[in-house]
């Protein structure tokens, strides 16, 4: 099982750390490259008078493109730590991580996909930074479409033959999809909250909610030895019906290139 989750705009930077090893992230012999590439074109673009707006943020937040220029001088935290929303929370992945069990599953079953460094293990150490997936650099085009060739052999690799949980949001979701020939499912999370009279909705908190609980329950169960790490699309199905304030799951049928949807139905304010 593979687990792919988006980050969080909401991050709790590091107040002591070591410095960014490049060396040490998720396929660092292939994505080095593409990763300092990267870095140098958010720089340039974080040091003009016209960074918030290239990168996306509010009067509240401009000020954060800063933290993109001193990206190697800067303490890393471990990726679980760093991020902070919503999915992040429900997930409770900081607390698992300091469980033997529980830590290990995390390191080898959750990637999170980035706008700066493509994919990275949940237990890689980052340092504060600001860019998203949908935003274009310049020389680079949009990230999601930049780091399409770079994540393709490394997450083709790490996936084959697998169950990949995708918890992914769209713009994340582009940057790799598998290949029908790699014997990859991937099962796509949805989640739909529905009312007393049967109608559905998409709230994207909720949803956030809803996947970070199912992301927490997936590594818990396979740290507590109940999921076989080598699961099938029901097992993760059956996990995600077990979860408090899950009224059902529906689990679609596989397309031609192997991808299901996993819709998992909720009550509003579950």
């Amino acid at each position: 099982m593979l687990i792919l989750l988006p980050p969080s705009e909401g991050k709790s930077a590091p107040e002591s750390g070591p410095r960014l090893d490049m060396s040490g992230l998720l396929g660092a012999s292939r994505l080095s490259p593409a990763r300092q590439r990267a870095m140098e074109a958010l720089k340039e673009v974080s040091a003009s008078p016209q960074a918030a707006s290239f990168l996306g943020l509010g009067p509240r937040s401009a000020a954060d493109a800063a933290l993109n220029l001193s990206l190697e001088s800067s303490a890393c935290a471990p990726a679980h730590d760093l991020f902070s929303g919503v999915l992040y929370e429900a997930a409770r992945l900081s607390a698992l991580a300091r469980q033997d069990a529980a830590g290990g599953a995390l390191a080898k079953h959750a990637v999170i996909l980035s706008g700066l460094w493509g994919a990275v293990r949940a237990t890689d150490l980052l340092p504060d930074h600001r860019l998203s997936m949908g935003r274009a650099l310049p020389g680079l085009g949009r990230m999601s479409a930049y780091w399409k060739a770079p994540l393709a052999p490394v997450l083709d690799s790490l996936a084959a033959g697998r169950t990949v949980v995708d918890c992914r949001s769209a713009a994340y979701a582009a940057a790799w999809q598998p290949l029908a020939s790699l014997g990859i499912t991937l099962l796509r999370v949805k989640a739909v909250a529905i009312d007393d009279q049967g109608g559905r909705a998409v709230i994207s908190h909720q949803a956030k909610h809803t996947r970070g609980l199912l992301t927490g329950a997936l590594l818990g169960a396979v740290a507590g030895g109940s999921l076989d790490p080598e699961c099938q699309a029901e097992d993760v199905a059956r996990i995600a019906a077990g979860i408090d304030g899950v009224e059902d799951v529906e689990l679609g049928r596989a397309d031609r290139r192997g991808r299901r949807d996993l819709t998992v139905l909720t009550r509003p304010g579950a």
